[in-house]
């Protein structure tokens, strides 16, 4: 046995404990292989845009109030009269089409998301269409619909609205065709011996209303300066009364000037809530009780209310902005019932008066009986 001498250690030996190794070493190679595929993958994804459409609730704008710091609908040579309440006009705020494209997570969270529709591209953007083209035809019918809605609006109030019918277009198969030819002025229209000068939109109208489908009425004309009679053989209208198969664009004399300005806003939805702002401008006191109703639709001249896009996004949006009322086109029904959001009471409207009447009853706090679409 070797014993130690006395103030000296024996020697040890030691190993050297091996270093851990990098995190990504200790993973294995399919693993990491896959992790990175993954990740290219979700990458390109992300940059790639899929074609979808998604349409979200947009902003809503009160047609009583101001938009950028200015009225939104001004009146000049009449009287106008405050309202302590809100007509709100609402929109969609939708992405996919030219210029604002939507990627996979986007879409993702659209379908997941019931206040947001995720529609193939082609069902909302026509493929062809520009960014510039886009923005131009939604401004074009945004001024469209505030025509519209202005001689509506002043008609439903008892005012003459004088205005130049002027032929835009003739059906290639409708009862003019080979008659009546684009730029002709109507002057008037002779029904049975009975004439009546056409001096606004609205005498025409009445006229074809009354007129049995299959009847041949005397039209008179402006032709390039020339007077000119013509025959046509009117066909059925909808209602049961006829049309001349052609499209009409009258150029209004308005007998009270009515400005409306609203910016970044296309399309023509509006209308029905244009022309109830200025019906609500022109009328002697208040008849939204000071509630606030939001609603959509065209309008057209004869007052009747057209079918819009994005129903549900702009229920959604107008219950956000604190609206309790929300006047939706008939024709959207389909797409209302069981989509109406709490705290909101839908009400269908067909035309102009039927909308007219449901604000003057939701500001007399007789709302409960209105029409719904159930």
């Amino acid at each position: 046995m070797t014993k130690s001498q006395p103030g000296v250690r024996p020697s040890r030996t030691f190993e050297p404990m091996p270093l851990p190794l990098p995190w990504w070493e200790r993973i294995p190679m399919a693993t990491l292989t896959l992790a990175l595929l993954l990740a290219v993958l979700l990458t390109i994804a992300l940059v790639i845009p899929v074609p979808y459409a998604v349409r979200m609730p947009g902003p809503t704008v009160d047609t009583l109030g101001e938009a950028d710091d200015t009225e939104l609908i001004t009146i000049d040579d009449a009287e106008s009269y405050p309202s302590d309440g809100e007509l709100r006009l609402t929109t969609v705020s939708a992405s996919g089409g030219p210029g604002y494209p939507v990627g996979i997570i986007q879409a993702l969270r659209g379908f997941l998301d019931p206040k947001t529709s995720v529609l193939p591209r082609e069902a909302v953007f026509p493929s062809s269409q520009t960014q510039e083209e886009a923005k131009e035809q939604g401004q074009a019918q945004m001024t469209s619909s505030q025509e519209s809605a202005t001689a509506a609006a002043l008609a439903a109030l008892g005012y003459q609205v004088p205005a130049t019918v002027e032929v835009a277009a003739v059906g290639e198969d409708g009862p003019s065709a080979g008659v009546v030819e684009v730029g002709d002025i109507v002057r008037a229209i002779e029904v049975e011996g009975e004439r009546t000068e056409v001096t606004t939109f609205t005498d025409l109208l009445d006229v074809l209303a009354e007129t049995p489908p299959g009847t041949t009425v005397t039209l008179e004309v402006d032709r390039d300066g020339v007077a000119t009679s013509l025959a046509v053989t009117t066909a059925e209208n909808d209602a049961g009364g006829s049309v001349l198969g052609v499209l009409i664009d009258p150029e209004f004399d308005f007998p009270v000037e009515v400005t409306i300005q609203i910016h970044d806003i296309g399309g023509p939805s509006a209308g029905l809530m244009f022309a109830l702002g200025i019906m609500e401008l022109l009328t002697p006191g208040d008849a939204t009780g000071g509630d606030i109703i939001a609603g959509t639709g065209t309008i057209d001249l004869e007052g009747n209310v057209g079918t819009i896009g994005g129903i549900v996004q702009k229920m959604n949006g107008a219950v956000r902005d604190g609206a309790e009322y929300f006047l939706a086109p008939s024709g959207n029904c389909g797409e209302v019932v069981g989509n109406v959001p709490d705290g909101l009471q839908a009400v269908a409207v067909t035309t102009l008066e039927d909308a007219w009447s449901a604000v003057e009853a939701i500001g007399r706090g007789e709302s409960t009986d209105l029409p719904t679409c159930n």
